[in-house]
């Protein structure tokens, strides 16, 4: 996005916002008046933060593995809206392997950071990524935009698995309780809840992901930034630094100018109502940063959205 341009439309959203009706004008189907959003996982941030979404758009929330999957629902049109990671959306872009061809979405707007958290029982012997070499570890659900960057991660590590397996939050933590893996890295929210009962229950610690952002940078792109999780998000890691990655709201082409105009007015107007529990960290969810979407552009009825809302 040019300097002019998000010099436009910081300076209409900074001016006020017009009312936002209560319902949606309908659905991304013609025949049907509901909206259908690819969410996430059962106790995850995305179905977390589509289920605030889910009265005010009058939607349907459809639970999934995560980005990868969400990404490939809205490209079918099997989902009028879904969450996504941004650089699992930059792959899809370059038609990576996880997509098979090139897919062209556009966003909403730029809601919140997930936090890529790899986590281990608070009595393993492990403590930094390097010693996972050989070990079993979940890198995330199949479909899920943690297996995506699990991937990336550990090649950027020079660490070689002993076993990748991709299983699901709960499954996970249950493998990791009882010794089956001996690492699990999930992508959301902070505090999860899960990971919380499972750190009050039996104990859990979080691995330092940070210094890896310069060469995640570098390899695959500039999604990837360093967060502190905040003091008290779990016993064990006040001082852990990981790695934040942005999520989008996305569309398809498809998707009526109406629909993309109203859900634009939520995001804006109902902002306070969008904050879900685990969003204890970073979050983008405001005027400033709505709008920067990269690497999707915005879709054309967001754009005239933003600038309407100057009132």
């Amino acid at each position: 996005m040019t300097a002019s341009r998000r010099a436009v439309l910081l300076g209409a959203l900074a001016v006020g916002a017009t009312a936002v009706t209560a319902a949606a004008a309908g659905g991304c189907s013609q025949d049907d008046p509901t909206v259908s959003i690819a969410a996430g996982e059962p106790d995850g941030f995305y179905i977390e933060f589509a289920n605030l979404l889910r009265p005010l758009l009058h939607a349907q929330v459809v639970p999934t593995l995560g980005s990868v999957q969400n990404i490939r629902s809205v490209s079918a049109g099997t989902a009028d809206l879904g969450l996504a990671l941004a650089d699992a959306l930059d792959a899809a872009q370059k038609g990576s392997p996880a997509f098979g061809q090139a897919v062209q979405l556009y966003a909403l707007g730029r809601v919140y950071e997930n936090y890529m958290q790899l986590v281990v029982r608070a009595d393993s012997p492990v403590r930094g990524v390097a010693d996972l070499v050989g070990r079993a570890v979940s890198l995330g659900a199949n479909g899920s935009g943690a297996a995506l960057f699990g991937e990336r991660l550990f090649a950027t590590a020079g660490v070689t698995l002993g076993q990748a397996r991709h299983l699901s939050l709960k499954d996970a933590v249950g493998a990791l309780r009882d010794d089956m893996i001996d690492a699990m890295l999930w992508s959301g929210g902070v505090p999860t809840e899960v990971l919380a009962q499972a750190d009050r229950e039996w104990g859990i610690r979080l691995l330092e992901l940070g210094a890896y952002v310069p060469e995640l940078r570098r390899r695959y792109g500039r999604y990837y930034n360093e967060v502190a999780l905040p003091a008290g998000t779990y016993r064990a890691a006040g001082a852990v630094h990981t790695v934040g990655v942005p999520n989008l709201l996305v569309a398809g082409a498809d998707c009526p100018d109406r629909v993309v105009r109203n859900t634009v007015r939520v995001l804006v107007e109902h902002a306070g109502q969008l904050v879900p529990k685990q969003a204890r960290g970073t979050q983008y969810l405001d005027v400033g940063n709505l709008i920067n979407t990269e690497p999707l552009p915005l879709h054309p009825a967001a754009v005239d959205a933003y600038r309407a809302l100057r009132g």
